[in-house]
């Protein structure tokens, strides 16, 4: 696992030595990205600066890396998981490599096929390469978004890097994007392709660019989430497809020269992530965390789902004073505000996790391919709403309109009510625009939530509700907030994360797998839990979903308290945020009237955030710089 850091000048030009020692700030600004190693190159037009975390082929394969006579040069974060196969098939052709490194096989692939190279490619990447002959940069993320991948653009070069922060660090002042603010308040991150600065953007997952320089950054799409459901295959078939291509997903997610390991939740997904990597690995470690409150830790049902399996469990009780204390330095990590929760214990389970080994197994993306979450369920149980006419609907409408916030039924029918496309848009929405309007003191009426999700819908017109649903997921949720923060939160422990459900091959499975086998018999991700019988213990398969529960609505009304009202009174965030009207509904909250906690603390982290960035109240690579000198 790497990071790298890099830009392309729009004219020749020679290194001088203030934009060398810039470039090695930005490098050591990501050093938790890969501790083990650094690499410079540079050129005319070009510079690459690379940090690397050695989990395969330890003695070779160091970067940047060049190929053919030093025509191509490539820096890669990622991991290639059939870079074997592609090697021996590129041998035959005639290819030579100098190491056993998948990054070569990567610049080997390009020289032959060019863009078309990524279609081959079944892994986690994000790569810059520079072709010397052609003077152009080609630059890929994989097709899900598990690697980072940042670029800016101005007249004199295009910055690229693996993390924001290294590329503030190259802009003489940067200024914040209120309508990624807008946005943030709505979804609880910041919708790519945008970022809360403005100006830099992310390149996004299935999209590769190329650059000339004096020319424009081409972007294009090399992959797209199709779902194209298969009637007539039994739910047997399925089955034995799912296993089949799951099992394989695992092996080749097990490719490493360093310690693997897993994390383990109660849920379905990591048990039988580990259930499978255990018959590989039979000691394989697995790493749970659970808070003090009863009803919001998992570790008692993964230490029983361990101990079925017979392999060890690591587990870490988190208080929430070290939610608090932890949670700047969480955000400097995480780049953009991020108001999942559950971020922060996906940090202190990382943390433990790097104590044993330098790589880890998770079930990040089983719920999004597999359809695992609740409200999947919802298209069935409002199916009765499609026979009332419109007449009808406008009339209900009225009517729940006019009840109490918090009646019974009140919210059923106004989903019942709403076409799709404007109730639905990912697995969280915060704050209403009317609530925006009073939250926000640069409130903007032009920016409407629904232009992130209005081309996803458009996109799958003809598509079954359900699978709809999971496109939009996949181009929101996964990307914005399951997989950013399991990026972060592992890399900031210099630990490798590797996620064997977000395999091109498995997702080819899952996207033929009808509605009627997916949210099935009262449940959700039916005939995967199906393919789990007999694999994962009997315990697990029919668990309610909790994911990572963190009892922040009830931390607000008494641990939190003090803190949060500091925060708010405290922040410089004033001319952006209607401070008031989150005391208010702070105040609410804690006389139990009403549960805003995740509207509060989507407001809570963008302040923290805006602390650490913006007011720069902190300086966390002081203390990196520190802790990897020793000093």
């Amino acid at each position: 696992m790497c990071g790298f850091i890099g830009c392309i000048h729009e004219q020749a030009k020679e290194q001088n030595d203030s934009e060398k020692k810039l470039l090695k700030q930005m490098n050591d600004l990501i050093v938790h990205r890969g501790p083990d190693d650094e690499g410079f190159f540079s050129d005319e037009h070009i510079r690459f600066g690379f940090r690397r975390l050695s989990i395969i082929d330890i003695e070779s394969g160091s970067q940047p890396l060049s190929y053919e006579n030093d025509r191509y040069w490539i820096i890669f974060n990622g991991e290639i998981y059939n870079f074997v196969e592609l090697r021996e098939e590129l041998v035959k052709k005639g290819f030579s490599f100098e190491t056993e490194s998948d990054t070569e096989v990567i610049l080997a692939l390009f020289s032959e096929l060019r863009e078309k190279a990524v279609e081959r490619l079944r892994g986690m990447f994000a790569f810059v390469i520079w072709d010397k002959e052609k003077q152009e940069l080609f630059g890929a993320r994989d097709p899900f978004g598990i690697k980072p991948f940042f670029y800016l653009e101005n007249d004199e070069e295009t910055f690229f890097a693996s993390e924001k922060k290294s590329i503030l660090l190259a802009m003489e002042s940067s200024e914040l994007h209120l309508d990624s603010l807008q946005q943030y308040m709505t979804y609880q991150f910041v919708p790519e392709p945008e970022t809360m600065t403005k100006n830099i953007r992310k390149l996004e997952p299935g999209h590769y660019f190329t650059k000339k320089p004096g020319g424009p950054l081409n972007i294009a799409r090399y992959w797209k989430a199709n779902f194209s459901p298969v009637g007539h295959r039994s739910q047997e078939e399925f089955i034995k497809e799912i296993r089949d291509v799951l099992f394989d997903s695992v092996n080749i997610h097990m490719r490493s020269d360093v310690p693997v390991g897993s994390f383990l939740s109660g849920g379905i997904d990591s048990s039988l992530i580990v259930s499978i990597a255990k018959q590989f690995h039979p000691n394989i470690k697995t790493f749970s965390v659970g808070f003090e409150r009863d009803g919001f830790s998992e570790i008692d049902v993964a230490k029983e789902t361990a101990d079925r399996l017979g392999v060890e469990n690591i587990n870490y009780v988190i208080s929430p004073e070290e939610y608090m204390n932890e949670l700047p330095k969480i955000m400097w990590h995480m780049d953009d505000p991020l108001a999942d929760p559950a971020c922060v214990p996906l940090y202190f389970v990382a943390r433990e996790a790097r104590k044993h080994v330098t790589v880890v197994l998770s079930g990040e993306g089983a719920d999004e391919l597999f359809g695992g979450y609740n409200i999947y369920r919802e298209p069935q149980s409002l199916e009765m709403f499609n026979k009332i006419p419109d007449v009808g609907k406008a009339l209900l409408r009225s009517l729940a309109s006019a009840l109490p916030e918090g009646v019974r039924g009140k919210s059923f029918i106004e989903r019942g009510v709403t076409p799709m496309e404007e109730r639905y848009i990912g697995n969280a929405k915060m704050f209403s625009e009317e609530e925006k309007r009073s939250l926000l003191v640069k409130y903007n009426g032009a920016v409407d939530f629904r232009d992130v999700t209005k081309p996803l819908y458009a996109e799958t017109a003809g598509y079954d509700p359900v699978d709809r649903m999971q496109y939009i997921d996949i181009h929101t949720w996964m990307r914005g907030d399951i997989l950013l923060k399991a990026d972060r939160m592992t890399m900031a422990h210099s630990l490798e994360l590797r996620v064997p459900f977000l395999d091109k091959a498995v997702f080819d499975i899952a996207s033929k797998i009808p509605t009627s086998l997916k949210t099935a018999e009262g449940t959700t991700k039916y005939i995967l839990r199906k393919a789990a019988e007999g694999i994962v213990p009997d315990h697990v398969l029919n668990r309610k979903k909790l994911g990572f529960p963190v009892p922040i609505r009830h931390w607000l009304k008494a641990e939190m308290h003090d803190w949060a009202v500091d925060l708010i009174k405290q922040s410089e965030t004033g001319h952006l945020i209607n401070k008031q009207y989150v005391l208010d509904l702070l105040d609410e909250h804690c006389r139990g009237k009403l549960d805003h906690s995740r509207k509060i603390w989507t407001v809570l982290v963008f302040m923290v955030w805006h602390g650490v960035f913006v007011e720069e109240k902190y300086d966390f690579q002081k203390e990196k710089k520190a802790a990897v000198s020793g000093s």
